[in-house]
């Protein structure tokens, strides 16, 4: 496990720094991605943390640019200390998001100095989460829409599982052996398998919600079906198993 603070080169002109936030929700902490021999590009500032922003910045002294790939907190908390810090645009999929820069648009090519990378529009986790997949094999930054361990939560209202399939449908087609540099967790080493192993872990999930319901009656509420569906998940995250079953009965039309 990359050790927080620490900067962990993953190939040559990407590296990631990992913040201290861990907790059942984001793993081990946010990934932050530094892109290009001198941090050019910056993906994901994560939270709100004056240590992290300013390692951040010592480790990205060429930054011109940070990028984002949702807007949780976790995620973007930092924009306003690193954008003191370096100065650098910011651009997301979201526009309230955005300083000194438009909006991203989906399959729109990006090159900062060294940096070359195309916009992948991925809704689900969020309505404004998107990809980035880097020149050549070097891999997909994902951030929450695939981890590195464990599944995505989808949150009704911004998150949507229908997208999310789509999303992960879209995935799955990309050529395979592209890694998986995620925005929690370590890195994967194929996205399209690990997506197709995502969608047989969904498709699953359905089955079982539609059995619980069968089983309970279609009144059964959403935290029913989670003691029963995920009675062998530790309890400190049925919280986040609820909403996602949420998800999961607006999906199935309740």
């Amino acid at each position: 496990m990359t050790a927080h603070g620490v900067v962990r080169q993953v190939r040559p002109g990407v590296s990631v720094l990992l913040a201290g936030n861990p907790s059942p929700m984001t793993l081990d902490g946010t990934n932050t991605w530094l892109l290009g021999e001198r941090g050019s590009v910056v993906v994901d500032p994560g939270p709100d943390d004056a240590e992290h922003a300013n390692l951040v910045a010592g480790a990205a002294p060429g930054a011109r640019l940070i990028l984002i790939t949702h807007r949780h907190a976790d995620h973007t908390g930092g924009i306003p200390l690193l954008r003191e810090l370096t100065g650098a645009p910011v651009r997301a999929l979201d526009p309230s998001l955005c300083v000194d820069a438009r909006p991203l648009a989906d399959s729109e090519r990006i090159e900062v100095d060294d940096v070359s990378l195309r916009v992948l529009a991925t809704p689900g986790h969020t309505a404004d989460s998107v990809c980035f997949r880097l020149a050549g094999p070097a891999g997909v930054l994902t951030g929450d829409t695939v981890l590195g361990r464990g599944t995505t939560v989808i949150i009704p209202g911004d998150g949507d599982l229908g997208d999310y399939l789509d999303s992960l449908h879209r995935l799955s087609s990309l050529p395979p052996g592209l890694p998986v540099l995620p925005g929690h967790g370590p890195e994967l080493p194929d996205l399209a398998a690990t997506s197709r192993q995502y969608l047989r872990h969904r498709e699953e999930r359905l089955d079982q919600v539609r059995a619980a319901l069968a089983r309970l009656g279609d009144e059964a509420t959403a935290r029913q079906v989670v003691e029963l569906v995920y009675a062998d998940v530790d309890r400190e995250l049925w919280p986040a198993a609820e909403q996602s079953v949420q998800a999961q009965l607006q999906y199935l039309g309740r």
